[in-house]
């Protein structure tokens, strides 16, 4: 720290388009300058804080347990350089709805600090193609248009991302309306055709995005081409992409890299409330899944029922695999909090909020700084 109380940050800054060896300057919560340091290239890697935009929970706290639940799951995900979320809910009851609504707004305002900071909330569901449920509870899923203004109400306040199947009766119209208050829509969990896909887009607006690319969705078929083929070629279409190596085979993220913009790729975890608590079995959503080598199941089916590790994994897997740092970490930090319209942070620049992580060479992280103030990083990140 020098004399003026300024906090100076060196090492590999990973910047948008090069790593510079460099030095940022905290001055409160904000970097207020980004200067070329030779002498820092042999430091740690300095990345923008990670934006998680799709997370249901984290080491037992789950996103729609209550308030307790909530700042468990925040501080666990600052411990592996998460500094910004939306707490993610799953089809549910309505009542069940309105409570993990309600519950994440009562709760932003008593937020930890040295947790996760909550942007609002993400709902995965009940809007959802029963073809393509993946594991959420047939029993609670809902066609948009059979929603009335006394069951939407209560879930708009705080909703920033919610996803929709847009062939579902009267998806279209609820996407529109969404996208008129400030919601994004997320295409997904959709049997659509290529026609349907495209229309839900277009209604969607200039920050649509896509629930977790590849997964419960139409595909990739030479003649009969589904949503994955239109969340691939459309340029302006934010994309998800879970990669913890079971979601989508490592092989098809140089498709996807490849085929996304730099600025549209947003990495998420879609992590249940288990991850991080190996081996075990449990419930989600009233369904029984199990969780082995990393991977977890529905008990009875067989399908995917979400992640069970956190974005920096997914950093490391795409890096490994071939994908530039560059490109990784503007995925998990600068293009979520685009999506989200926070311009106030995801990229190391002056006058930008000063949250960072700090990477060895292995991409493992060593410490996070969220608003200027460092936090310890989780033990086995």
């Amino acid at each position: 720290m020098s004399s003026s109380g300024a906090v100076v940050v060196q090492g590999r800054l990973v910047l948008a388009d090069r790593i510079l060896p460099g030095r940022a300057v905290i001055q409160g919560d904000r970097i207020v300058g980004v200067e070329p340091d030779a002498a820092a290239a042999d430091g740690p890697f300095i990345a923008p804080g990670f934006v998680d935009v799709h997370v249901h929970g984290w080491a037992g706290h789950d996103a729609m347990g209550g308030t307790t639940a909530l700042s468990g799951m925040a501080q666990g995900l600052l411990a592996h350089g998460v500094t910004s979320f939306l707490p993610t809910g799953i089809t549910a009851p309505q009542g069940a709805l309105e409570a993990f609504a309600e519950s994440v707004r009562a709760w932003m305002p008593e937020a930890p600090g040295d947790g996760s900071e909550p942007l609002g909330f993400n709902l995965e569901g009940p809007w959802v193609a029963p073809a393509k449920k993946g594991a959420h509870n047939p029993a609670y899923l809902r066609d948009p248009g059979d929603m009335t203004e006394e069951e939407l109400a209560p879930l708009l306040v705080g909703l920033r991302i919610t996803t929709i199947a847009p062939e579902l009766p009267g998806a279209l119209e609820l996407i529109a309306r969404l996208r008129d208050l400030g919601v994004i829509t997320s295409i997904g969990h959709s049997a659509a055709t290529l026609e349907e896909a495209i229309a839900g887009y277009a209604a969607g607006g200039e920050r649509v995005t896509t629930t977790h690319l590849f997964n419960a969705m139409s595909g990739v078929d030479h003649r009969a081409p589904g949503l994955a083929v239109v969340a691939l070629t459309l340029d302006a279409a934010f994309t998800e992409l879970i990669a913890d190596g079971n979601h989508v085979h490592p092989s098809l993220w140089p498709i996807i890299v490849r085929s996304k913009p730099a600025d549209r790729l947003v990495l998420v975890s879609d992590a249940l409330y288990v991850a991080g608590m190996g081996d075990r079995r449990t419930t989600i959503g009233g369904l029984d899944i199990e969780i082995r080598d990393g991977r977890c199941t529905l008990v009875v089916g067989g399908n995917l029922a979400g992640a069970v590790v956190a974005v920096d994994t997914g950093v490391r897997n795409l890096v490994r695999s071939g994908v530039p740092l560059t490109r990784a970490v503007r995925a998990a930090s600068t293009n979520p909090a685009a999506l989200l319209g926070a311009s106030d942070r995801g990229s190391i620049a002056a006058g930008l909020r000063a949250d960072l992580v700090e990477l060895d060479d292995d991409l493992v992280v060593r410490r996070v700084m969220r608003s200027g103030t460092w936090h310890a990083a989780a033990p086995s990140s």
